[in-house]
């Protein structure tokens, strides 16, 4: 093997450095991207000039400033940011160092370590694939160093290091099926696992909603088992909010209980895979009638989960779309929906008044809040004008322009003020059906708010102010809106760029659920199939190296197998010729005896043969291990070999 390193080599090992790397540019601070990228240059402006490499004390001192950055950047030196800022500085700086084969080894372990890391962000199709190609590059850069000698060519490194990986891939699925799983987020510190979450909150002021709505991010996959119920009923119930300050809603501080319902018509049976969002929030349709695991459920039907959602959950969900809850409420739970705060609104106060003394019943109250939002001019819009201190008597008698939670908010507060309780429920209203993978997908863009409010003699029944002032919102979902010119392009694509999009959403749930979602309880179950019902780490240890030796052992019978009947060279294929003759009369060559050591030994036994042993040996390692093989000599070579008669 080569000790010095040369231009190829540097180049080929820096651009694995960038490949690698590429991703975290923007996650990193712009000072750590650009550092790196200028440290890159530098080697390979030293490799293209053939300068000499930076001194040993220099590379000290920008380890120290670097590391003195990232401490002021991050206030740690540990963590998943700042530990891979630091790791991909000090791998660019170990370009600086590169000299010799065994530099180059180390820093290719080096990139092999970040690839993982950019798993730490993100586990999607798109990412495994890249990452993947980045192992393929980085494995052929290994090959090409231990090169013992020029010419290489491109096209043969990358070859076998294809070949290396796909003999790889029995392992891999090995591990992948029996290794046991860890419960719990791929990086385990809740600070960096929540950090950039998006998604609903515990509270709702006016533009939050519509702000979300404006991303194409999938909040979560629901497959039916049965057919998809209208859009118009597909209403996921997230956070309930009860406490108004005038300007935000909240939800209480959480009360749990199993929640008692009626219902007479037949549940909804779906799986749910929600994506992490950092909160405790689960979805299921509104009403939800079972538990998902280690979950809990609020006195008010909000599914809680034991701990925030950080990685992607899979759970079973039973729901009833047709129900009657809270008939029997509790007189504190009723008062505490009719809270208002004092001195905000007082146009809405007098509005709720009158209403009251026209209608008398609360349900013709609520029918007349509805009529009004229909035909007193209310449009519906994402980017509504900005509301002050009186933000409701604002929007009732002013703007008359707004989104769900404007409605949402103004309705609860009108029922507050004329007696009857009500609250805010968030969540997600509809979905977009893909035929392709035969399940619905929910949007943050499908981001919703309504309103409950509680009849006597009925309990709590949904109110959507929403739907009086756009139906086609309820009725199609946000794209059919006339606030449909906001959207994302992804809601007004056309219909290939639509089928296109739906058909990749389908490859990426497959592989959620089959490998991003084959967590510890879907190990146990597969195990149980086959009979190990109660696997220890013990038992998935002995199986990972029984299935590990089979495969090795297979691996190796192939290859020595081709080694042994594919000789191709037609130099070897000769001299395997004159041995496999001499073997037949007794003198059969030793798997590790040389050429020489071989005719050596066959002259002392057959001294007759001596001539011909010693002339065609010679010329077979002069062939061998000589400079210039010429095609004549090969013919010679070939010819002595079928000649050859001991």
């Amino acid at each position: 093997m080569r000790e010095r390193l040369d231009l190829r080599d540097t180049v080929w090992l820096t651009a694995s450095v960038f490949l690698v790397a590429a991703p975290h540019v923007e996650r990193l601070p712009s000072w750590v991207s650009l550092l790196a990228g200028m440290l890159i240059v530098w080697r390979l402006y030293l490799a293209r000039s053939k300068r000499e490499l930076p001194h040993r004390a220099l590379l000290v001192v920008i380890v120290a400033g670097v590391t003195a950055g990232v401490y002021l950047q991050y206030a740690t030196l540990f963590g998943r940011d700042a530990g891979v800022a630091l790791i991909v500085v000090m791998l660019a700086l170990k370009l600086l160092e590169m000299r010799t084969v065994r530099d180059a080894t180390l820093l290719i372990f080096l990139a092999y370590f970040l690839v993982i890391t950019n798993f730490l962000y993100s586990q999607t199709l798109p990412t495994a694939l890249y990452m993947l190609a980045c192992v393929w590059f980085i494995t052929a850069g290994m090959i090409g160093i231990n090169f013992s000698r020029a010419p290489r060519s491109v096209g043969p490194q990358l070859r076998t290091s294809g070949v290396l990986l796909l003999q790889a891939t029995p392992l891999m699925l090995v591990l992948f099926v029996l290794f046991p799983r860890v419960e719990g987020p791929l990086w385990g510190m809740p600070t960096d696992a929540q950090r950039g979450s998006t998604g609903l909150s515990d509270t709702m002021a006016p533009g939050s909603l519509s702000q979300l709505t404006l991303s194409d991010a999938v909040a979560f996959r629901v497959a039916f088992k049965s057919p998809v119920p209208e859009l118009r009923r597909l209403y996921w119930r997230g956070p309930v909010l009860w406490d108004y300050d005038g300007r935000t809603w909240r939800a209480p501080r959480a009360r749990y209980a199993r929640p008692s319902y009626n219902t007479e018509f037949y549940p909804v049976d779906y799986t749910v895979t929600v994506e992490p969002h950092g909160k405790v929030w689960l979805f299921a349709l509104d009403l939800p009638g079972r538990l998902p695991p280690r979950a809990l459920a609020t006195t008010d039907f909000q599914l809680v989960s034991a701990e925030p959602v950080t990685t992607r959950v899979r759970y079973e969900m039973t729901s009833f779309l047709d129900y009657t809850y809270g008939i029997n409420e509790s007189e504190d739970v009723l008062q505490r929906n009719l809270a208002l705060p004092e001195g905000y609104n007082p146009r809405t106060l007098a509005l709720a008044s009158r209403l009251k003394r026209q209608h008398g019943s609360d349900q013709a109250v609520m029918q007349a809040a509805f009529a009004m939002f229909g035909s007193q001019g209310f449009t519906y819009t994402l980017a509504p004008p900005r509301l002050g201190e009186n933000s409701v008597d604002e929007f009732l008698f002013d703007t008359r322009s707004g989104f769900c939670e404007h409605y949402s908010s103004a309705f609860v507060v009108l029922m507050r003020a004329a007696g009857i309780p009500a609250r805010v429920v968030t969540g997600y209203l509809g979905g977009e059906t893909n035929p392709i993978g035969d399940y619905v997908i929910v949007r943050q863009a499908d981001a919703h708010a309504w309103a409950e409010v509680w009849l006597r003699g009925r309990g709590w029944v949904r109110a959507d102010p929403t739907a009086a002032v756009s139906p086609a919102r309820v009725e199609q979902g946000i794209g059919a809106t006339g606030a449909a010119s906001a959207l994302p392009l992804f809601m007004h694509d056309n219909p290939v760029l639509r089928r296109m999009r739906l058909t990749w959403d389908s490859v990426a749930n497959t592989w959620n659920q089959w490998v991003l979602g084959y967590t510890a309880e879907r190990q146990r179950t597969l195990l149980s199939r086959v009979g190990l019902d109660d696997a220890t780490w013990r038992t998935l240890a002995g199986l990972l190296l029984a299935a590990t030796g089979l495969i090795v052992l297979v691996l190796a019978l192939v290859t020595l197998r081709r080694l042994r009947v594919r000789v191709h060279d037609p130099v070897s294929r000769a001299y395997l010729a004159f041995c496999a003759k001499l073997a037949r009369r007794g003198l059969a060559r030793d798997a590790a005896e040389g050429p020489l050591t071989y005719a050596d030994r066959v002259t002392k036994v057959r001294p007759d043969l001596g001539t011909a042993v010693g002339d065609f040996v010679a010329l077979y390692v002069a062939l061998r291990y000589g400079d210039e093989p010429g095609e004549d000599n090969v013919g010679r070579l070939r010819r002595l070999a079928r000649d050859f008669q001991p």
